[in-house]
């Protein structure tokens, strides 16, 4: 992907939820994976949490976030597949703004290079509220590589052409 070196990297505030029933901070490799990216790639985590696979809690997390002016991303792992439990893309239509159908597209395109047909099982999702990007990826470490190295690495870096989502933050509340 092409980087401009002359211009400035603007460090993106990025919070980080891992929804699972099962994961601690202790063993939360996903999320792990995450913050290493996004910290290594010159960003800055604004928090971190892990909460249960439930739509009034993950809703009430993004809410806290989306309402925090230190936030400016907020990237979830985990509760993306299709079983009973996996209600993430549940909880951010609820709060969502504007989808980014093309963030999940890309994803399951990228991903079917690592899995195959396998990818479908993924509903990854993206959208903007009230200024602030929510980035859905499923909870296994490679699906979140897939996510960060193939989409948010660049996406999320102001320097990357010839556009990238940086660049709009100044403009997500527009009317």
């Amino acid at each position: 992907m092409p980087i401009d070196a002359t211009a400035a990297f603007l460090p993106v505030h990025i919070a980080v939820l891992t929804v699972s029933d099962t994961r601690s901070l202790a063993d939360d490799r996903s999320g792990d994976t995450l913050v290493t990216r996004l910290t290594a790639a010159g960003h800055v985590l604004a928090d971190r949490q892990i909460v249960k696979d439930d739509v009034a809690t993950i809703v009430a997390t993004l809410t806290t976030w989306i309402d925090d002016p230190r936030v400016d991303c907020i990237i979830t792992t985990g509760g993306t597949g299709v079983t009973g439990r996996d209600v993430t893309p549940e909880a951010i239509e609820q709060v969502q703004d504007k989808p980014i159908p093309g963030f999940g597209e890309l994803f399951r395109w990228l991903s079917f290079q690592s899995i195959g047909t396998s990818t479908v099982q993924s509903r990854a999702c993206a959208c903007v509220t009230r200024g602030t990007y929510i980035f859905a990826l499923p909870g296994s470490t490679g699906a979140v590589k897939d996510g960060w190295d193939g989409i948010l690495a660049s996406q999320l870096d102001s320097r990357h052409t010839p556009c990238n989502f940086v660049e709009l933050m100044p403009r997500l509340t527009e009317r």
